[in-house]
Formats: structure tokens, sequence, C-alpha cells
């Protein structure tokens, strides 16, 4: 199961680092307007990274701007992965995204979520749109840029699809790493704990336990190091399925711990963590 929707890189950054250089200073009116920008994308951070998505997109309802428009839309489509509500939600917040954009950027985001939001509802078991999803996809595609700071976050979506709709894990793991390659020359690490995550899994479905013990434990320490507590309690459980006893059985527990402080967050991951059924 995928468990981001999104990246560092867009249309949801990551904060800006505290020591960030503002020369101008406050204004006798306020903070200067990038001093504001910053606090609220560290907020926005701060409460998607704790699983609160719709007070995170409530932030940037001030803003009518076309990123703001699609940054919202990735929050709550997050949303819906993870916790298998907020559909509707979702679909307005894409919609008026879709009706913003002017440039090719701005339409290949807002097709990347729309595709994205469609595998969701597929996976998820809500309705099939499959059909959806890959055409969205592939009109992100035609419209992002093949060096662009997005193009990782498509091509992971896509390699998502290949896994998990498709049943296709060479194309899988040849869209992840495309993507991770692009994640690493972009500087997007959120999205590279995903890419380590999902070439991991593949990995472990091959039986190469050494090299998916690695990608699980890289992913888990970006997110770790992120402060991404949502997303950490699946790199936990994930690290486990490749880890042998005890120390399997300690990482469950810490996800377990984890995915109850937020709620039974991801709802997915709930069946991962039940303790195996008593042998007859």
């Amino acid at each position: 199961m995928a468990d981001t929707a999104m990246s560092d890189s867009g249309p949801v950054s990551t904060p800006a680092p505290s020591g960030s250089d503002s020369r101008s200073g406050p204004t006798p009116h306020g903070p200067a307007p990038g001093a504001r920008a910053e606090a609220v994308q560290n907020a926005v951070w701060r409460l998607r990274s704790r699983g609160c998505w719709t007070d995170a997109a409530a932030l940037l309802e001030p803003d009518d701007s076309p990123p703001a428009a699609l940054q919202r839309t990735a929050l709550l489509v997050e949303r819906c992965l993870f916790t298998e509500q907020g559909w509707s939600d979702a679909e307005d917040a894409l919609r008026a995204a879709e009706a913003l954009a002017g440039t090719d950027d701005e339409r290949g985001a807002a097709a990347c979520e729309r595709g994205q939001l469609a595998y969701a509802a597929t996976v998820l078991g809500v309705r099939d749109r499959s059909d959806e999803a890959r055409a969205a996809l592939g009109r992100a595609a035609a419209l992002i840029a093949p060096g662009a700071a997005a193009r990782p976050l498509l091509d992971y979506r896509r390699g998502l699809i290949a896994e998990h709709l498709a049943d296709s894990p060479q194309a899988a793991r040849a869209a992840y790493r495309r993507a991770h390659a692009g994640a690493t020359a972009h500087g997007d690490r959120l999205l590279l704990s995903s890419t380590w995550r999902h070439l991991a899994g593949l990995a472990l479905r091959d039986g190469e336990l050494t090299e998916a013990r690695h990608g699980f434990a890289e992913s888990l320490r970006i997110r770790e190091e992120l402060g991404f507590l949502v997303g950490t309690a699946p790199a936990l459980s994930s690290l486990a399925e490749a880890e042998s006893e005890p120390e399997a059985a300690r990482l469950r527990a810490e996800a377990a711990r984890l995915f109850r402080l937020l709620g039974n967050v991801p709802t997915w991951l709930a069946a991962q963590l039940a303790p195996p059924a008593p042998a007859a």
C-alpha cells in the first residue's frame, strides 16, 4: 500500500530551515510576506505530519492562488489514502484546482492529483477508477517536463499503478527507480522515503532480504529525521517484515503504539498489525 500521496517538492513543501535568512525583517504591520508564508508552511507541515490534513488545508484557504489550491488538494487526497474518508472534500478541492490551473505545470500537477485520487479509490475498494487513474497520469506525463521537480512524484505514482493495479512488478520497479533518481536530484527526501520503501517491497517479494531490509531501514530513517509521524508506523511495519524475531516483534509493537497514538491511522495498517490467529 502506498502511504503518502505527496512529496516535499510539490505541491506541498516541507518547512524551510529554521535558520532561513530573512533580511527584510518584520514590517510595521506585521511579519514580511515571506516570513508569513514560511510560518504557514511550517504549520501546514506540522499538522500534515500528525495526520491533521483538514486543519492543514484550512490554513491555506485565504490563498486563492493555483499553487495553494493544488496544495490543498494534495493534502485532502492524502487524507483519503490514509483514512478512507473525505472523498467529496478532495474531489471539490481538485475541481477548484483544475479550474484555477493556468500553466502546463499547474494543469499537469492537477492531473497528477486526479490520478492519485482515482488510484486511492480503486486500491482501497471504494470504487474502480483504474481507467481514470491511468488516463489522468497519462495527461500529467504529457504536461510535466521530464526534468521538472514534479516529475519524480508522477513517476512514483505511475509505479503505484503498475504494482498495485496492473500487477506488473517490473514496470513498477522501473518507475520507482526513475522516481528515486529524480527525488535524489531534487532533494525530495520525503519522496525518497517512499521510493526506498516500495523498491524494498519489491525486493522482499523477490526474496532479496538484505536489499529489502536496507531499503525499509532507509525509509524509516528518513521519516524519523523529517518528523513525518503519520508515515512512521507503516515504515516500522514494513521493516518488521524483513527482520527476524525478536526484532520484528519490537518493530511491530512500536508501529502499533504509533498507530493507536494517531487514532488508528492509516486505517489499512490495522490488518498488518493484527496479531496472528492462534494455530488450530
